[in-house]
């Protein structure tokens, strides 16, 4: 394992049409992952990351794979200039993320990663389809704010990023409610997302039984390391528990705070975000400003990462 070195995958609405494109073009371990993602997801998802349309990109069903593929396909550019020593204390994954980390880990074969991603996106598409929910982001409210602004209105709390920000999921009239609630308790800045639906909340338990049907036809193995859940900010070692959590994070807040501390406290003094988004390191500041935050911009990165690296581990 080595000392310092954990690893961060993006989740949904870290999106931009380019996504990817720098790795493909120079690196044929990224090539090979997009050519084998267009064979098992049943789209060209090349020609959607590299060229859009935007609408399409953002599609739920669409936007998770495309991020999952873009994300492995740094990864294993990544890999292929890294020290051959490195092994991360862990990883974590935002939302879809956690199953980036996990193919990433070789907990399940890529192959069906693919799969599961696809299942993944569609039953969550459609389930927000049939709820009708939304998100609202609450930035500088206290965690007792918080607390009663849900209670009053209905909400779930939906992503714990931050001290500083937390996102809530429910119906469309509950949101409403509890953007009122919010800004009468001195929030901020209370935003409403641009999602599909209430992710992250009891409204989405067609899309986790769906991918519980999904899960059952893989294979899953221990990760070769750690990887956090979103659901309990711990990792596990148990293919069956997995299954288990995977599920559960659709319907369950993602600790993305707590697991933070979770890669912290098992060692992590730097943490690598994968493309395409520089969201994580942000919050990561935020949550521990001592970690040092790396994220993967485009192919250049690499020789100025892996000689950080290498000195973390000569440390």
């Amino acid at each position: 394992m080595t000392r310092g070195i954990a690893y961060l995958f993006p989740g949904q609405g870290a999106q931009a049409v380019g996504m990817g494109k720098a790795f493909y073009d120079v690196s044929d371990e990224a090539k090979d992952i997009y050519r084998k993602a267009n064979a098992r997801l049943g789209f060209d998802v090349t020609a959607l990351c590299f060229e859009g349309p935007p609408e399409e990109l953002t599609k739920t069903e669409k936007c998770q794979p495309a991020l999952f593929t873009t994300s492995l396909a740094a990864y294993a550019a990544f890999l292929r200039h890294a020290p051959s020593s490195l092994q991360p204390v862990g990883a974590a994954g935002l939302s879809l993320g956690e199953l980036t980390a996990l193919a990433a880990a070789r907990a399940f074969s890529l192959e069906d990663g693919f799969y599961l991603i696809k299942a993944r996106g569609e039953a969550m598409a459609a389930c927000a389809v049939q709820s009708k929910g939304a998100m609202l982001a609450l930035i500088g409210l206290p965690a007792d704010g918080v607390e009663a602004v849900c209670r009053e209105s209905g909400a779930w709390g939906a992503n714990y990023n931050t001290q500083e920000q937390v996102v809530l999921s429910g119906t469309v009239e509950a949101i409403e409610r509890a953007e009122g609630l919010a800004k009468a308790r001195g929030v901020k800045r209370a935003i409403r997302l641009e999602v599909a639906g209430a992710f992250h909340s009891p409204l989405m338990q067609p899309a986790a039984d769906a991918f519980k049907a999904a899960l059952a036809k893989v294979e899953l193995k221990a990760p070769a390391f750690p990887v956090i859940s979103n659901a309990t900010a711990k990792p596990s070692q148990d293919p069956a528990q997995i299954r288990e959590l995977l599920v559960k994070q659709i319907v369950s807040p993602v600790l993305w705070e707590p697991s933070m501390r979770a890669l912290i406290q098992a060692g992590a003094t730097a943490m690598v975000e994968f493309p395409p988004s520089r969201m994580l390191t942000g919050m990561l500041r935020k949550i521990d400003g001592s970690v040092k935050g790396m994220a993967i911009d485009e192919p250049s990165d690499f020789e100025k990462l892996s000689t950080v690296i290498t000195q973390i581990i000569k440390s």
